[in-house]
Parts: structure tokens; C-alpha cells; sequence
């Protein structure tokens, strides 16, 4: 049974039960002292010393990140704390703090008398609140309302040294001791205390301090953490040698305490004494900083952060993440990061300028798999980290991204399959394209924005007559600005939009005639998750990294994936099948497949400021985008030295590419091949009114008869 609090009406009732037990003289009763005196009285006729009922709001706990398979990527707190049971803590550890901080904690109720009248006639004696006497049940008390001040105003008022606060104090303490058995109360301090090193409670502190869980404190290590609690900034050993040098004092009084209440032999103080303080400063895990996989953390931070699912203010989201300890279970697989990791390294150095940034999604869930860059994200421009997350937009902590030029081809040729135009038909692409009038190409405004001043020129592929296929498959500018006039710009960008298409920046999308070279800066993840809805067959998936959070009760709430048809089908499977040609017969046939079905396109933007490359099979998805933070306007991929290579001018097939079909070889190594769906030939197949024209047939050479004559002639 929990152990009932001391009652009484006022300060005359302590001072009568002080008496009563013998403690102290019953002199002390002092309803006519004057000066600070007259202060406690006043206070005490104004507050019943009653018990009154503590809200006790759950203590700040550590959040923690896992992956897909249950490892640890990060961890979010606002105070390092992680609480355990009472049976989780060393007996030590419990004999220590008890010793020093209330040896009779076991003994009296809410408040200690003895102590707390002690406390009380060196306050008068001195005018001002100078000494405690607080027990554990009040020190318990302050943390709780420390922890639930909102405010500057109630934290002051928590820490003020007044006689209105101490029993203010008393009364929650009081109901404290009725409402907990002491293990419990003691369970509860143990673990909202702070013990100094940024290591709030008993279980954070151990492994803070010497790296070990509360459970295996030794005598002198748990001696340690109760001379902590003291006044933890004053012996705070991550702050210094004078701070470690009072820790140890420190130490050493509580163990000559606990051999004092022949809690320990003297001969057991003597050897913990003997012992070097042993402070470890273990490194706190956290952050997206230390994390293995920091661009995926970030990700899901700001996930939280700006979702108003996981909390109805940016406020509650914060405080949710930072002190709710919860467990966020994510889409990340371990194995495909690595991938990706390891792909983007061969590849690009961590020390070039340009930076390489990759995203895996998977097809038909939109879960995110892998997002990596090759530089290390932090703050810290010697080692030339950078410090936003390079593969997201700016709503998940990303910049402005960058141009993804011809990858958005693709949303001009779906956008000529869903309006009829087959595999066959095709167009005259010229070696430059020049819109013929403003109204040319209207936006979705129907404004006419058309630009007859501005000619588009290719940077690969050559001009002639093109189909839908071997337009695709060579990427020749021209034919597309042609095919884009004959099927719409809004349309075009309607498709894109249709497949989660966005601007990195968070602003809308550009609608120019050049939007299908890809003049809208992206981010790999939008782009991976646009080709992964190909890859779907025309399902777009949102991409998610959170599968489900778990609070610190035990409840977990799963989160599905927000999937909805963008496109038919049978036209998501002839997208596919141009796409696939692009590996054999276009732009990165010199790079080469991955031996199972692949599609995908390069991207290489005007005057190769940027390149990039999207592809999927229909088990994974990926996008890797290449280009200089600095500005890839006037730091161009020209002339440049990439991973250990000179390259003249980098293009999609370049750096991208490879990358890409790296990362997909070692990431799918281990997942059965799946085949792309048949197109379907007779809607697909063939040409209408825009088939190739015949070649016309030479001129016949006319005979001619020489005679005799002529030939002498």
C-alpha cells in the first residue's frame, strides 16, 4: 500500500507532528516571528496544505527511426531520456540516490519533517528560502512541474525560491504519496532527473556517463550519477576537468554516506574511491547529422514536421517527434541503400563540386527505398558537406533542385499515346525548332505563349524523320517541341501533374513551350515516383517514407499508401515499351541494360547545366540527378573532373546512367525478374495518318542507241 502523506492545515500542525516525534523543539511553532517569518504564515493561511492532485504530463522521451527491417537510422529528442522500470535499474543505483538525496525516504510520508523544519529555521534564521530539505517525492514534484511549464513565466515560477512555491510543492507531494507506493515514486524521479552531459533520467545517464544500461551500474558508477543530480551543470564532466574534478568530489560523498548508513562496508567505499571516475561522454545518438543515412532522415523529419496527419499544429508536430519516444517504423530497405550508396560513390566523389543525388521507389506503393547523394550532408564546408537534403523537394528539407531536361519527354509522349498517336506515326524534326506564331502553344490559362524568337536546337540525336519510338529512344529536342505543338501543352503538363509532377521549390510549375525539355527544377524523389507509376502500370502512388509510429503506450496507428490511376494501363505498358528501347537502341545502349526487363530515359538540360537519368523495372523505380549546388547555370557540366574522370561534357548516359544501372543490378540482386505487360498491338502498333512517307522511286535512265556514227563522232 502506498504510504499516505502527512496532513495538516498549516505550519503550526508540522511543527506540533515535529514535536510529537521527538525530532525537533516544539519552539518552533512560531506564529508571532516577524519578517520572513510572518511571510511563511501568510503563505501557509493562504494555502491549504491539503493533498491536491499533480497533472503529470508524460516525461520528454527519445523518438526512434528504424528501417524497413527494424534498424535504427536516428534518433529526434528534446531532452536524451529513455525510461525503463524499476526493476530496470540497478539495486545500487536506488541505495545511492536514496542515501544521499532522503535516507528516510522509506520512512516518512510526503514531507521529511525533520528535514523540512531543519530547512525552515535556517531559512528564518537567514531571511531567504536558502535550504531545501525537499524529499524525493518533492524533488519528483519540481521536475514535473519544471517539465510542464509552457512558458519562460512558468518555469520561473517553478524554480522560484518562495515559502508559497515550497508548499505549493507539499500539497502535490502529498498526493503523490497517496496516489504511488514509494518503488514507484522513486521509479518515476529516477527517471525524470537530470544528471547533467544533455542525459535526462537514470538509463540515459548510464550510457552517457560510462556506456552501460542502468541495470549494470557498479557501486562507484551509480555513486556517481546520485552526486550528479545535486547540481548537474556545476558537475556537468562534458563541460571540463573542474567540472569532473567536483563530479568526483561529489562521488566520493556519497559513498562515504552510504558506508555512513551501513548501506556499503567501509572497506567498499574505499575501493570505489579508489577508482578513476571513468567517464565515457558516449556519443548521444540522434540527429540527422550522425545518421547512416542522413538524406532519409531528413526526409522523414520534415515528413512529420509539415504533415498535418501527425498533428494539427506545426507545434504539436514538433513536440510529438521531439519528446513523444516514439518508434517510427520506415520504408527504407538497408539493402537497396546501400546500393545506392556505394553506386553514386564509384561514381562521384564526395569531394567534387557537382553532387550526385539518387531515389529509389518502389512501383505500386510509392515506399521509399533508398535516397542517397555523394556528398555527406552537415555543416561543415571544409569536408564539403552540404546542408540540405539534395534528393527531396524543399517541403522534406531539399533546395530548388535541379532541371531534369529530356526525363520529361516521357509526359509529352504518354500525353501523344493517350491521344492516339501509334508507335509508328511520326513527324520531320528539323535541326532547329521555331514555334510559328505566340498562340503556337497556350498554357493552361489558354494564354498564348508561344516564342517565335527562340529557336531549340538538339543536343543529341539527329534530325530527320522520327517516330514516337526512335524520337524517344535518340532524344532529339526538335521532334519533341514538334510533337508537344501537335498534342498541347497543357495537356503535356496536365500528364505531368497527373503523375505527382512538381517543382522542387515548392512554386508552380512553368508553363512554357520548353516544358517538355525538362525546364522546371525537380527532385529525384518526384521523379522517381512519376516513372515508378509507369512501372505500375499507371497507378501513382505519393511517396512515403512512414509506415507506422508506435507511441510510447504501445498503440501504433499504420499509415497505407495514398495511390490513386493516372493513366490507362495499356498506355503506361507502351510507355514502357518505348522506354525499354532506349537501353538498345538509344541513348544508353552504350551503357548497356541490367538483364532483366528496364526501362527508362536520360536527361541531359541546354547547354549541359545539368544531367540526369529516370528508369524502373516493374519491381523498382529510380531517379539520379547530377549537378553543381553552387549554381548549375553558371557552373556547367563542361570541362569537368567527376569521380577521378575529365569529362568534356557530362550527359544523362554520362554519370546518371551508370549509376543508375549500378544501383539497380546490386538492388534487385536478390528479387526475381518480373516482365513488363505486353503492349497491346492493335491499338499501339503501327500508323495512321502519320506514316513514314514512301521514298519516291529514282528517275528510270533512258535508253540510248548509238549508232556507228556516233560512237566515231
Amino acid at each position: 500500500m502506498p504510504r499516505r502523506g502527512v496532513k495538516g492545515t498549516g505550519v503550526l500542525r508540522l511543527a506540533a507532528a515535529a514535536a510529537a516525534a521527538g525530532t525537533l523543539v516544539a519552539a518552533i511553532a512560531i506564529p508571532a516571528v516577524g519578517g520572513a517569518g510572518a511571510g511563511f504564515v501568510a503563505a501557509a493561511d493562504e494555502v491549504n496544505l491539503k493533498p491536491a492532485d499533480l497533472a503529470e504530463p508524460p516525461p520528454a522521451e527519445v523518438t526512434i527511426v528504424r528501417d524497413a527491417k527494424g534498424g535504427e537510422i536516428a534518433r529526434f529528442y528534446e531532452e536524451y531520456r529513455q525510461v525503463v522500470g524499476f526493476d530496470e535499474i540497478a539495486g545500487v543505483m536506488k541505495t545511492a540516490i536514496v542515501s544521499i538525496e532522503d535516507f528516510r525516504f522509506y520512512e516518512h510520508g510526503a514531507i521529511d519533517v525533520e528535514g523540512t523544519l531543519r530547512a525552515f529555521v535556517t531559512n528564518l534564521r537567514s531571511g531567504r528560502v536558502s535550504q531545501g530539505g525537499s524529499s524525493i517525492t518533492q524533488q519528483y514534484v519540481k521536475q514535473v512541474l519544471l517539465n510542464s511549464a509552457g512558458s519562460v513565466k512558468e518555469r520561473n515560477a517553478a524554480l522560484e525560491a518562495s515559502y508559497a512555491r515550497k508548499l505549493n510543492e507539499l500539497r502535490y507531494a502529498m498526493g503523490i504519496e497517496e496516489k504511488y507506493s514509494k518503488d514507484q515514486i522513486l521509479e518515476k524521479y529516477l527517471n525524470i532527473a537530470y544528471f547533467g552531459a544533455s542525459a535526462y533520467g537514470v538509463e540515459a545517464a548510464a550510457r552517457r556517463f560510462f556506456g552501460v544500461g542502468a541495470a549494470k551500474l557498479s557501486l562507484a558508477q551509480a555513486a556517481t550519477l546520485a552526486g550528479a543530480v545535486q547540481d548537474p551543470n556545476a558537475t556537468d564532466p562534458n563541460l571540463g576537468k573542474e567540472h569532473r574534478a567536483r563530479l568526483l568530489q561529489r562521488r566520493n560523498v556519497v559513498l562515504n554516506r552510504m558506508a555512513e548508513l551501513g548501506k556499503i562496508t567501509t572497506a567498499e567505499a574505499a575501493k570505489a574511491k579508489a577508482t578513476k571516475l571513468g567517464y565515457k561522454g558516449t556519443r548521444l545518438p540522434g540527429g540527422c547529422e550522425s545518421s547512416k543515412y542522413a538524406y532519409f532522415c531528413l526526409y522523414v523529419r520534415h515528413e512529420i514536421l509539415g504533415n498535418p496527419a501527425f498533428g494539427s499544429t506545426a507545434k504539436a508536430r514538433l513536440a510529438m517527434l521531439n519528446r513523444g519516444g516514439l518508434t517510427i517504423r520506415t520504408t527504407l530497405d538497408p539493402a537497396m541503400q546501400t546500393a545506392a550508396d556505394q553506386a553514386i560513390k564509384k561514381w562521384v566523389h564526395a569531394s567534387d563540386e557537382p553532387v550526385a543525388a539518387q531515389a529509389l521507389v518502389q512501383p505500386g506503393t510509392g515506399a521509399i527505398k533508398a535516397m542517397a547523394a555523394s556528398r555527406r550532408y552537415g555543416g561543415n564546408a571544409g569536408r564539403n558537406e552540404i546542408s540540405y537534403n539534395v534528393a527531396a523537394d524543399a517541403a522534406h528539407g531539399g533546395g530548388i533542385g535541379f532541371q531534369p531536361g529530356s526525363t520529361f519527354k516521357t509526359f509529352t509522349l504518354i500525353t501523344a499515346l493517350q491521344e492516339g498517336i501509334k508507335l509508328d506515326d511520326g513527324l520531320a524534326a528539323g535541326a532547329g525548332y521555331r514555334a510559328p506564331a505566340y498562340s503556337t502553344f497556350k498554357n493552361c490559362k489558354g494564354e498564348s505563349i508561344g516564342d517565335p524568337a527562340h529557336t531549340v536546337t538538339n543536343d543529341e540525336g539527329s534530325p530527320g524523320w522520327k517516330t514516337l519510338r526512335s524520337g524517344t529512344w535518340d532524344s532529339v529536342n526538335t521532334f519533341f517541341m514538334e510533337l508537344e505543338e501537335r498534342v498541347g501543352l497543357c495537356d503535356t503538363v496536365k500528364t505531368a501533374k497527373s503523375l505527382g509532377i512538381r517543382r522542387a521549390d515548392g512554386q508552380k510549375l512553368q508553363e512554357y513551350e520548353t516544358f517538355t525539355l525538362g525546364i522546371n527544377e525537380s527532385d529525384p524523389v518526384t521523379v522517381a515516383g512519376a516513372y515508378a507509376a509507369i512501372a505500375a502500370r499507371g497507378t501513382y502512388c505519393a511517396p512515403m517514407a512512414i509506415t507506422q509510429i508506435t507511441d510510447r503506450n504501445g498503440k501504433t496507428t499504420r499509415y497505407r499508401p495514398k495511390c490513386r490511376e493516372a493513366l490507362d494501363p495499356a498506355i503506361a505498358d507502351a510507355t514502357a515499351d518505348v522506354l525499354s528501347g532506349v537501353f538498345t537502341e538509344g541513348t544508353m545502349s552504350g551503357v548497356g541494360g541490367l538483364g532483366r526487363d528496364a526501362a527508362g530515359k536520360t536527361g541531359t538540360t541546354d547547354d549541359y547545366a545539368s544531367a540526369w537519368f529516370a528508369g524502373f523495372t516493374p519491381d523498382l523505380a529510380g531517379a539520379v540527378s547530377l549537378g553543381d549546388p553552387r549554381g548549375s547555370q553558371r557552373h556547367k557540366l563542361t570541362g569537368v573532373t567527376i569521380g577521378g574522370r575529365y569529362y568534356g561534357s557530362v550527359q544523362g548516359a554520362s554519370i546518371p546512367g551508370p549509376i543508375w544501372r549500378d544501383t539497380m543490378l546490386a538492388a534487385l540482386r536478390r528479387v526475381p525478374p518480373t516482365s513488363f505487360t505486353p503492349i497491346d498491338s492493335a491499338r499501339f502498333e503501327g500508323c495512321t495518318a502519320d506514316c513514314r512517307p514512301e521514298e519516291p522511286s529514282p528517275e528510270p535512265t533512258p535508253e540510248v542507241t548509238l549508232t556507228p556514227e556516233d560512237i566515231l563522232e
